[in-house]
């Protein structure tokens, strides 16, 4: 079987288990945060200030670590951010009810989080042979899905059991293990990055070097379009919560408005990964936005308990395929040596849109139920039109090598699986 022979490949097993383990603070944080500051007696705007501290300094701290990894390497960087990360969660952890204390830790863990994601998307290629880069990333995809409902479920039962803020404790010990066993592996200890040009070579080069992979204006509009992606993601849980809230005889609530759309966005995955694409794939990004956006319009009819069910499955079928695509249409935007740094800025783009469509989301969902669906649709219909408009300056700033009989890189439909539905389910729970 493809996924046997995969984790019998070496180091795959280690490098997805220590990446999972490493990133489950990621799925933690929030609902921990809010569980130990309420325990402590802190106010709700205390809880606020705080998780948004926490998610602000993530949204900085992403690229930063990025660009660090591609002139460092990634051990250093991950070993650093880990220690410095858990040095957080434990200033969290030390007493929740001080205000200082509590938002200092948010900051520091978001800032520092380790960027194992991203580094684990340029590590494929050198751990797995060329025939099996497609269910390696499909592999990592379905695991992913693990963190943001692990996560959650795991503070739940540690808050129910005694002190929330033990959960914090537990994050700090979780990074740092699961971090220094992806940074020790041989792989991960030889990888290095793509040589980037001389900036003496180009005077243009050199004046704008400091915007690293931003320097790429194909590169500048996808984001702007995820961003909208996120918005979607974001306004679409909000309505969730509220749709369940008055209906309740909708069977598990919000939860399986939730659950239904992380589903089809794994089965869209998996689809998509299941296709060998002919289309380039900015063609197959700008499609892939317009289907998303062709399938969140259901929501805009808020329909009874069984309708609104069809339509979360269907809103979540296209975020996956549309990532997967982008993913690899990044790697051939992001200037050379830039790749890492150029991962990491679309998770902060999503997340950061994910944020403001969920504050959007929220604003108006207490009016109106269409209107909240309204807000969710509008971010990815942006994000299209964007898209489709600019899509002649969604070229490849470099040839990628071939991977023998699959392909280009170029082709490879199923290397971003995973990080698709990665951050569909980020974006699924997180905000929930």
């Amino acid at each position: 079987m493809g996924y046997l022979s995969v984790l019998r490949a070496p180091v795959v097993l280690r490098l997805l288990s220590g990446t999972l383990v490493g990133r489950l603070p990621a799925g933690m944080t929030v609902v921990a945060i809010a569980l130990a500051l309420h325990g402590a007696g802190a106010s709700y705007a205390q809880i606020g200030l705080t998780t948004a501290a926490y998610a602000v300094s993530a949204a900085i701290g992403g690229p930063v670590l990025g660009r660090t990894v591609d002139r460092l390497g990634q051990p250093r960087v991950l070993l650093a951010s880990a220690l410095v990360a858990s040095t957080g969660y434990v200033l969290l952890a030390l007493d929740p009810g001080s205000a200082a204390l509590a938002i200092a830790g948010a900051a520091l863990a978001g800032a520092f989080m380790p960027p194992l994601e991203p580094c684990l998307r340029a590590l494929w290629p050198d751990v797995v042979a060329e025939e099996q880069l497609e269910t390696a990333y499909a592999l990592d995809s379905a695991s992913q899905q693990i963190l943001y409902v692990a996560g959650p479920l795991l503070v739940a039962g540690i808050a129910a059991l005694g002190d929330p803020a033990a959960a914090l404790w537990l994050a700090a010990v979780l990074g740092l293990v699961g971090t220094l066993v992806v940074a020790t592996a041989g792989p991960v200890r030889s990888w290095r990055p793509a040589p980037r040009p001389a900036a003496s070579s180009a005077p243009e080069a050199s004046r704008r070097h400091w915007l690293g992979p931003l320097r790429s204006p194909g590169l500048v509009l996808l984001l702007l379009a995820f961003a909208g992606t996120g918005w979607s993601v974001g306004g679409q849980n909000i309505l969730f919560v509220a749709y369940a809230q008055e209906h309740p005889g909708l069977p598990g609530g919000a939860g399986l408005l939730l659950a239904l759309a992380a589903l089809s966005g794994l089965l869209g995955a998996l689809a998509y990964g299941a296709v060998r694409w002919k289309a380039p794939t900015a063609t197959r990004t700008w499609a892939m936005a317009a289907g998303m956006a062709v399938c969140y319009l259901p929501l805009l009819a808020v329909p009874g308990p069984l309708g609104m069910s069809a339509a979360a499955a269907l809103s979540g079928l296209g975020l996956a395929p549309l990532l997967a695509a982008a993913f690899v249409l990044i790697a051939e935007l992001a200037p050379a040596g830039t790749t890492t740094e150029a991962f990491a800025w679309l998770v902060t783009v999503f997340s950061t849109g994910n944020a403001l469509g969920s504050a959007a989301s929220g604003a108006v969902v207490g009016g109106s139920l269409r209107a909240a669906a309204l807000v969710a649709c509008a971010g990815i219909a942006v994000g299209a039109v964007l898209l489709v408009a600019c899509r002649r300056r969604l070229r490849p700033l470099r040839p990628l090598p071939p991977l023998g009989p699959l392909g280009p890189l170029a082709e490879q439909s199923a290397a971003t699986a995973t990080d698709a539905v990665a951050l569909d389910g980020a974006g699924a729970h997180a905000t929930a």
